[in-house]
């Protein structure tokens, strides 16, 4: 029989008797012209495809393999599988006649292989009392692959995506069903495990010869995929290095595959990491980070993954290194697709063309709708237009002037309380240096001599002065006028702080929602050092603040109602500026001149995200009962410690306080400390995220307190 003849057959054929037979003859003499693809293969009526978007079959898990008919419906699907595998291989024959003879070999005995599969599930099926059909099938295989348009698409489509991913399932559920006490089932996916390790061997052999012999095996191989498929499809639950090893993968391909995610379905967010949008708003295009702020945020570029779903896309300038993204990973951690921005922007990138579930930058501004703009024609789930991020009453909740306006609104709708700070040390705004000296002069003469000086937007730490002498100094007036000169200025009392914390807010179409509460360390110029999170972080104001109002009766209640207030009015503010996304609220108790413990509820309102929601979604991963400490380490801290480098530094670390996960099936961690960026590539700045189960960590964090 002639090889054109025989595919032919188990390509077009309506009954499983044709798809399954195997002549003991077959040449391959008259190969004929192309086949023009068909939209399906035929099949009988029972086994058709069905259509997208309707009902799909329940696929068994190995909690239920302890029902012979949840096996069999297992099964099923499995046999689906090797019944696509062969009806893709017949059309390889018939596509690429002219393929060189040993490549046509090669199918040849794979598919002989896949029709043995087929009948072997279909008898163990039956025993299981299934019969093939009764459940529905997809044809996701046949749409992911028989577009195919050379041979090199057949191999790296079939032998090395879905029979590689094969290698996992079929070990996995091997396994699984020999746990069971099935060990007829996991002696037959054994052998069908064996028989896969073959026939992705031969894909990657065929795959090397036909790649561009300057890419390695991975490049080529990501190169070669086309939407929808993608790496990710090639792994299956617990990637097997050892039959991947044996099918003759090299090492940098199965560490690389064990680290890459792309959404194999759900449409995915989009992340960037851009932290001066406060200083764009503020200066426009004038505004340049210095060497050292652009460097930082290079070091830090990869912290949105852990904002993420697996799946979702973090825009990078360079992509994390494999060793470190395989350190996270086995931390528990779910891992992005990582894209890195192109220097012709996002038009130049394959992220163009995707759909798009949600743009999520860090801070919505002037920077982040240049980079992102080319995609809201993209985004599926939310008002495409730009002013629905960024708009000019989006900015002003950017400034200092308008959280002091908010906390001056709130204080008057509150009776006065001896709790609770006073309108006197809310800042005052101003927009000249005549008016400056004259707020100064006010303040000092109610008996506060320390003054804290802020541009109303700037970046943090680096927007403000401390007046501490008793007359302003020139170069105080300077810095003063210079500032002035693109907005205005907060004057305010610097007070003596007790503690600090936040509370992250999500604004959405249903209205404000709170995810968590986080202390908040900062260094005497305010610039920031670390977030805590407590074990209850999610439900309550840390337990270390409420605790400086003891003396104060049904303290809980009354600082709960107090931001129940101040949640239902902000949000009626954001619903009026047309704000969705992330915010921060940060707020401090300090010490009054009468030596009563106050609190002052709101420093600054930052409508983007923040360190402390950060933690907030670090904390998804600790287990209950353990608490955690972000923060953030520079070399001077790193040199301190008695190290040179980060990497040193790290590997100290992570030695001494290794990371120990606790729970099935999905582990979470209990203790250890893990770097968030890679420590070989920092180059002034690493994150830590360090997880106890006491809160002891805390105070070694906290440095002496400061004023504010």
């Amino acid at each position: 029989m002639e090889l054109r003849d025989f595919a032919k057959c188990v390509l077009f054929g309506n009954t499983l008797e044709e798809k399954l037979c195997f002549p003991g003859d077959i040449t391959d003499d008259r190969p004929g012209g192309p086949l023009t693809t068909p939209e399906t293969p035929g099949r009988p009526v029972e086994l058709r495809f069905k259509e997208r978007g309707e009902g799909k079959a329940e696929f068994p898990g190995l909690h239920r393999l302890d029902d012979p008919k949840d096996r069999g419906r297992l099964l099923h699907f499995f046999a689906n599988h090797e019944l696509l595998a062969t009806e893709l291989m017949a059309l390889v024959l018939l596509r690429f006649p002219e393929a060189p003879a040993a490549f046509r070999r090669d199918v040849l005995r794979t598919l002989k292989d896949e029709q043995d599969h087929t009948r072997l599930y279909l008898k163990r099926m039956e025993e299981c009392g299934v019969q093939f059909g009764e459940l529905p099938v997809s044809g996701y295989f046949w749409r992911a692959i028989s577009g195919m348009e050379s041979p090199i698409d057949y191999v790296a489509g079939l032998s090395l995506t879905f029979e590689q991913a094969n290698l996992d399932f079929a070990r996995h559920f091997s396994r699984g069903f020999a746990e069971a006490g099935d060990e007829k089932t996991a002696e037959l996916l054994e052998r069908i495990y064996q028989d896969e390790i073959a026939h992705v061997a031969y894909g990657l052999k065929w795959f090397r010869r036909w790649k561009d012999p300057t890419e390695n095996d991975w490049d080529a191989f990501c190169k070669q995929l086309k939407f929808p498929l993608s790496p990710t499809r090639a792994r299956g639950v617990i990637l097997n290095v050892e039959g991947r090893q044996a099918a003759g993968f090299d090492s940098q391909f199965i560490a690389e595959l064990e680290v890459h995610s792309q959404s194999k379905g759900r449409t995915p967010n989009v992340f960037v990491f851009n932290p001066f949008s406060e200083a764009y708003i503020a200066l426009g295009k004038s505004f340049t980070p210095t060497k050292q702020q652009a460097v930082l945020a290079n070091d830090l570029a990869n912290l949105p993954q852990f904002l993420c779903r697996e799946g979702d896309i973090v825009l990078v300038p360079e992509r994390p290194s494999v060793e470190f993204l395989s350190a996270i990973k086995q931390a528990g951690f779910a891992l992005p697709e990582f894209m890195e921005l192109p220097l012709g922007g996002i038009h130049s990138n394959s992220l163009a063309h995707r759909k798009i579930g949600a743009l999520r930058p860090w801070a919505w501004g002037p920077d982040s709708l240049e980079t992102l703009g080319p995609l809201l024609g993209n985004v599926t789930s939310e008002n495409r237009a730009a002013d629905h991020r960024f708009n000019p009453a989006i900015a002003q909740l950017y400034s200092k002037v308008w959280s002091a306006s908010f906390l001056r609104k709130t204080l008057t709708s509150q009776p006065e309380q001896c709790w609770l700070c006073t309108k006197a040390e809310v800042g005052v705004p101003v927009d000249n240096l005549e008016d400056a000296l004259a707020v100064i002069g006010e303040i000092r003469r109610r008996g506060h001599h320390k003054i804290i000086v802020k541009e109303s937007l700037g970046l943090a730490g680096h927007n403000s002065i401390r007046l501490w002498e008793p007359s302003v100094l020139e170069t105080q007036r300077s810095w003063m006028a210079r500032a002035l000169g693109h907005g205005k200025l907060m004057i305010e009392p610097w007070l003596e702080r007790l503690a600090d914390f936040s509370i992250q807010l999500e604004m959405n179409s249903r209205g404000l929602k709170v995810c968590g509460y986080t202390g908040l360390i900062n260094d005497l110029r305010g610039q920031f050092q670390a977030n805590w999170a407590a074990a209850n972080h999610a439900r309550r104001i840390p337990q270390s603040v409420i605790s400086l109002f003891r003396s104060l009766p049904a303290a809980v209640e009354r600082i709960e109602r107090l931001y129940r207030d101040i949640l239902a009015s902000l949000e009626e503010d954001l619903d009026r500026t047309g704000y969705l996304g992330p915010l921060g609220i940060d707020a401090f108790v300090y010490r009054s001149f009468s030596e009563e413990t106050r609190l002052k509820p709101i420093v600054e309102i930052n409508p983007r995200y923040t360190m402390g929601r950060l933690t907030v979604e670090l904390m998804r991963q600790v287990c209950p009962g353990s608490h955690g400490l972000f923060r953030l380490v520079n070399h001077a801290m790193v040199r301190k410690e008695g190290f040179q480098t980060f990497s040193e530094y790290a590997y100290s670390l992570t030695n001494h306080f290794p990371v120990c996960l606790q729970g099935a099936p999905a582990s979470k961690i209990r203790t250890g400390m893990l770097c968030l960026n890679d420590p070989n590539r920092a180059q002034t700045c690493l994150a830590i995220f360090q997880v106890s189960r006491t809160s002891d960590i805390f105070e070694k964090a906290a440095s002496p307190a400061g004023s504010h």
